[in-house]
């Protein structure tokens, strides 16, 4: 990778974008401003719009530049909240919410995106609210997108522990366990799942898929930034979509094969899948609105490389100061 890392750059999120070069990172991971939910006193902000077409409409700008600056296996996580509507101008009926996240997705899948996922970010610490004809927004969604078919995705770094225990394997039988017949053709089949539990297994060795809804506590601010990444819900995006290494020739991904031992299952050493000789780089990750830098502290943490963009020269400064002091102190010389 001749091109630099680790930088935080200052700046609107396009301009800066467009700067950056095609085909360069492995995956963005990225909240940016809501509509009309906060005031970042930045000239140029996000989130100000005058209704939430325009609002998407920003949005959608910004992912194609995303789409460009990924290479072909990258992905694209999206996390994004609702608001309601105080004036039919906005784009809904007052008090009705304004389906913002649905709109950004409907015009970035008309773009030519994969939508592979909508995940709950579930908060058990929502921010309580004195509305008494409604419940409480006590979710997110973060939306995975793809810009193809095959794309990088580690499933076996971000699975959970089993809640089962194996138990007694039934009898033995000859017969493949068929797909249900009330299961309509556009549903997940689960012959492989029945055929281990006829094994007596309860599942995958490493764990279970952890799902689509993501129970996380929300984060204190850091700094002026009041909306604060919490690192758990970056530490598992991350794992799953950056590579821990990728070729420095194709920056095509490196993976870990999986041993399998009976009923357990060891992930082994890195593998380069190009045929490219040489060592590998650590894959990197963008966050075009970095805000108070979770993402760049925890790319570090899990050995990746970064790159971010700010607009507030406050916000941009202290995050640069938070990941700063974040990275392991060097021990003293001898």
């Amino acid at each position: 990778m001749t091109e630099p890392v680790n930088i935080l750059y200052v700046g609107d999120a396009l301009d800066q974008l467009r700067k950056l070069p095609a085909g360069s990172v492995d995956m963005c991971l990225t909240s940016p401003p809501y509509f009309r939910l906060r005031d970042y006193d930045a000239d140029g902000q996000i989130g100000l719009e005058a209704d939430v077409e325009a609002w998407a409409g920003v949005i959608r700008a910004v992912a194609r530049e995303i789409d460009r600056v990924l290479v072909p296996t990258g992905t694209f996580w999206l996390n994004l909240g609702d608001t309601y509507a105080n004036h039919p101008r906005q784009g809904a009926p007052s008090k009705s919410l304004l389906l913002a996240p649905e709109r950004v997705a409907q015009l970035l899948q008309e773009d030519g995106w994969i939508v592979r996922n909508k995940i709950i970010w579930a908060k058990p610490n929502p921010m309580p609210t004195s509305v008494r004809d409604r419940l409480t927004a006590a979710h997110e969604v973060i939306y995975l997108f793809a810009k193809q078919e095959r794309y990088y995705f580690d499933l076996d770094a971000i699975r959970v522990p089993h809640r089962s225990k194996p138990g007694r394997p039934p009898r033995a039988s000859s017969r493949r366990p068929a797909k249900e017949g009330w299961r309509g053709p556009n549903a997940d089949s689960t012959t492989g799942l029945a055929a281990m539990k006829a094994r007596g297994i309860i599942g995958h060795p490493l764990g279970k898929n952890p799902g689509d809804v993501w129970t996380i506590a929300t984060a204190a601010g850091k700094g002026s930034h009041h909306a604060t990444f919490p690192e758990p819900l970056a530490i598992r995006c991350i794992q799953a979509g950056t590579p821990e290494a990728r070729c420095i020739i194709c920056r095509a991904p490196w993976r870990r094969p999986i041993r399998r031992l009976g009923q357990t299952a060891t992930r082994l050493a890195l593998q380069a899948g190009c045929g490219h000789d040489g060592d590998p780089e650590p894959g990197i990750v963008l966050d075009p609105f970095i805000g108070s830098g979770s993402t760049a502290v925890v790319a570090e943490s899990l050995g990746r490389n970064w790159l971010g963009i700010e607009l507030n020269p406050t916000f941009a400064r202290e995050a640069q100061d938070r990941i700063t002091a974040a990275r392991p102190r060097s021990p003293p010389s001898a």
